[in-house]
């Protein structure tokens, strides 16, 4: 499947503003070429560890009148699956019951998501299609999607969500401030309390070799004294 977001995201102004600032060749004039290369999977090696890795997400359907709703997604890394080289899917957990998401798909598919990885400062967005699965649709699909490694997801789940993905684009670093959850602050204190350790287990031995340098060079002193 080729790489349709030039195609979804440059529109007509944003190209002659693209001319405008010299950034054509760079972005609109991908559109020239099909936007990409048909034997490129959208969700390659790197685009789909990417998204496993991930935590949370940011999803953005249509409304009736054409507003973008965005909203937060969220669980443990690896909530969002690549089913294949092209389609996600997550499991819908009951919210506020406002139904928003759930109802701007049922009227108009097309979303784009926006995933972030602060420590490494990357971010990918992808457009795509997505659909409904109701939980007594399928439920064998659900319980793939609530299964992350080992574990089972819990909570009250209505449906699952499947999106075909059509696009994808890596963003720049910049503005990306690093931000750090509890799990990679633990893990960096405890390489930095081990790393503590060894030093102090380096200081002690060097410590002891003193301590018997200084004992064999008073006894040497002492007896050429005595001599």
């Amino acid at each position: 499947m080729p790489n349709r977001y030039p195609e979804i995201a440059f529109g007509p102004a944003a190209r002659e503003r693209q001319r405008r600032a010299g950034s054509y060749r760079d972005y609109g004039a991908r559109l020239e070429t099909g936007g990409g290369d048909d034997r490129d999977p959208v969700l390659d090696t790197r685009r789909a560890a990417f998204v496993r890795e991930s935590d949370s997400f940011f999803l953005a359907t249509v409304t009736p009148g054409g507003w973008p709703y965005i909203q937060h997604r969220g669980g443990p890394q690896g909530f969002v699956h690549v089913l294949d080289s092209g389609t996600l899917g997550f499991a819908d957990f009951s919210g506020n019951q406002q139904y928003v998401t759930a109802g701007n798909l049922e009227a108009d598919d097309r979303v784009a998501l926006f995933f972030v990885n602060y420590p490494l400062r990357q971010r990918l967005k992808l457009f795509g299609r997505a659909r409904t699965v109701e939980r007594d649709q399928d439920p064998d699909l659900l319980a793939r999607l609530l299964t992350v490694g080992t574990s089972t997801i819990r909570g009250a789940v209505e449906r699952s969500i499947v999106i075909t993905v059509e696009g994808y684009d890596w963003n720049c670093s910049r503005h990306i401030h690093p931000r750090y959850d509890k799990k990679r602050l633990d893990e960096a204190l405890a390489l930095e309390r081990a790393d503590a350790a060894r030093l102090t287990e380096t200081i002690e031995v060097l410590r002891a070799e003193n301590e018997a340098l200084r004992a064999q060079l008073a006894a040497a002193t002492e007896n050429r004294v005595t001599t």
